[in-house]
Parts: structure tokens; sequence; C-alpha cells
């Protein structure tokens, strides 16, 4: 029995106090009609990344990300087509990328991850572990601040926080542990919302990494 060989990739980025996920509209079977992360078989000449971001670009539209390989889904029955197995990818990108459906994709649009539809094959399953490599990641990388526009408010990073790791983080504690961090620069700009304005901030890499080489972690 021939084994197929197909790609996957999990896009997350943080807009409207949610983080949602990319998902295209299937235009041809199986599954037409249903939401489905981007993907699909991978050619003779190219390797899995290659796939995957030339899948994204034809389905999407988007360009200049940085996948990194999350995980295999080799369910026999995963695919109505026949043994098809399946290299999932993860990505993190700012919000306001735009978008442009093609390929076999009759929509794009990024949807909250706490509102997903039903999703074609075992695409839930490598959204849940997608998630679970994003939980892990805010201990002792960049991936929180992939996520945000490159100046954001302190209430957005503690949202985002929040929202990842699905449970509250005290305000006082959160705050004064960024400030020891010393990763955030105060800007001398500020942001409406709500009552009052929020100050801005910006990440300093360099500091980040300074800190990760002494093996300092990041949890909350």
């Amino acid at each position: 029995m021939a084994i197929s060989l197909t790609v996957d990739i999990v896009v997350f980025t943080f807009e409207d106090s949610a983080l949602k996920v990319l998902l295209v509209r299937r235009r041809n079977a199986p599954h037409r009609g249903r939401m489905a992360l981007p993907g699909g078989f991978v050619k003779e000449k190219e390797n899995l990344e290659q796939a995957a971001l030339r899948e994204l670009r034809e389905e999407t539209g988007l360009h200049h990300v940085s996948p990194e390989q999350l995980c295999s889904f080799g369910d026999p029955r995963r695919d109505p087509r026949g043994r098809v197995v399946s290299i999932a990818y993860l990505a993190l990108v700012a919000p306001g990328r735009p978008l442009h459906a093609g390929s076999d994709a009759s929509e794009a649009a990024w949807l909250p991850l706490n509102k997903l539809p039903a999703l074609a094959f075992d695409h839930r399953q490598m959204v849940r572990c997608a998630l679970q490599r994003l939980r892990n990641k805010l201990d002792y990388s960049t991936a929180g601040f992939q996520l945000l526009p490159r100046k954001f408010s302190l209430p957005e990073l503690q949202t985002l926080y929040e929202t990842v790791l699905d449970r509250e983080l005290d305000k006082r504690n959160f705050r004064k542990k960024m400030d020891l961090l010393g990763i955030l620069k105060r800007l001398k700009e500020w942001r409406r919302t709500g009552r009052k304005p929020a100050r801005l901030y910006t990440f300093i890499p360099k500091k980040f990494e300074r800190l990760k080489d002494k093996g300092i972690l990041f949890p909350f």
C-alpha cells in the first residue's frame, strides 16, 4: 500500500484580546466547504518546510513566517483518500497580516481559538498540540512577543499570557516580574484603552538572550 505525505501548518496570532488561528475553507473534496489548516501534499523535489511554506503562501498569501516542526499524525483513518501521513508545523505572527485566499482554498481567515467550527481531518487535534507547544514555549522563548505588535501595553501582554495559559495572573506580580527581568523598554507613547490611556512598551531581544544564556526561565 502506497503512503502519501502531507504537511499542515498551525499559525497563531493575538488580536482583539483573543488567540487566533489561521484557517482556510476547503474548495475540494474531501471535507469540501469545511474549515481546515493550510496544507497539502509534499512535492517530490521539496523538503517538508518548503512544502509547508508553499502551501501557506498559495492558500493564504502569507509570507515571511518562521515555522518549526510540531508533530506527525499518522492514524490510518485520518484521511478518506487513503494512507496519508501529515507532518504538522507551528508558526507565530504579529497581528494585522493581510490574507488572500487562493489555490484550493475559497476563504482564508483568522478565527478565535475558543470559537472554532468543526475542522477537516484531525486538524483540531493539531491545533491542540500546537497550543500546548505554545504554552511550553512561553517559559523559555520569545513566543509571546512574536504574537504582539512591536508596540504594546502591559495589559495587552498580560492578557496574552492569561489567554495562552488559560488562567488569571496577578496584575501586581506580573508587572513586578516584567520589571525585574528588564526585557521591556518603556516608550513615551500611550494608547487610549477604555477610561484611561495605557503606556506602550517594546520588547528588547538582546536583554532576553542574555538572561536566557544564564539559564533564567520565565514561568508564570
